[in-house]
């Protein structure tokens, strides 16, 4: 027997629900895997990955998913008070991706490495700077008055379109650190894999959170 248009909308924001508290619990696990792994204060190195796991697996994830109707932790604030949280979730995410990054440039430096060698490096460096362009960019929709000639519809599309590109390029940055000689020395097996699927898991959340709640502020907001 076929479903209800409205039993079928319920099963579908359920699943909705379900991914998005499962993205939360994800992020900040992947996050204090990482942060245990790498002992942090135990090297120069050791804070990089700590940071870069911060940055890009939590703070962003999290950003992300204050928009989202069913996942967000701060449904109860009001449209501006989100949007103010994210844009600090998303600043605290650039700071930490910058000082990630300073740090294992000064690592590389004491040793004597080449910088930017590894696919890892290269999408890691392009993670940060396209970062530090979506927070610029988020500045005209917190002061749209900045941006007049700019209708402010298609500056929220462009900005969350951008935003996902953002994400899954750290997301694949995270992904070739966990190929990196460091991780693999220490991880391995399933545990790998158990590893990989994280920022995968996470994207493919955010992929649909975001695509979801452009089109339900095109719903509540025509």
């Amino acid at each position: 027997m076929a479903l209800s248009a409205e039993t079928e909308s319920h099963i579908y924001r359920a699943l909705r629900t379900a991914s998005g508290a499962a993205a939360h619990l994800v992020a900040l696990g992947f996050t204090i895997f990482v942060t245990v792994l790498a002992r942090p204060g135990s090297s120069l190195f050791s804070w990089h990955p700590v940071l870069m796991s911060l940055a890009f697996s939590f703070l962003m994830t999290e950003a992300l998913l204050v928009f989202s109707p069913e996942s967000s932790l701060l449904r109860s604030l009001s449209r501006k008070g989100r949007a103010r949280c994210h844009w600090v979730l998303q600043l605290l995410a650039l700071l930490c991706a910058l000082l990630g990054l300073s740090l294992v440039i000064l690592h590389k430096e004491q040793l004597g490495k080449a910088h930017l060698a590894t696919r890892h490096g290269q999408a890691g460096l392009l993670a940060v700077l396209w970062a530090g362009l979506q927070c610029s960019g988020g500045v005209g929709l917190l002061y749209p008055k900045l941006l007049p000639r700019w209708p402010l519809a298609k500056l929220k599309l462009y900005h969350a379109t951008s935003g996902l590109v953002g994400y899954l390029l750290g997301s694949a940055s995270l992904l070739l650190g966990m190929c990196s000689l460091w991780f693999t020395a220490s991880v391995t097996g399933a545990a790998w894999y158990l590893a990989v699927l994280c920022p995968v898991l996470t994207s493919l959340v955010i992929m649909n959170q975001v695509s979801n709640a452009y089109l339900y502020r095109k719903r509540v907001q025509p």
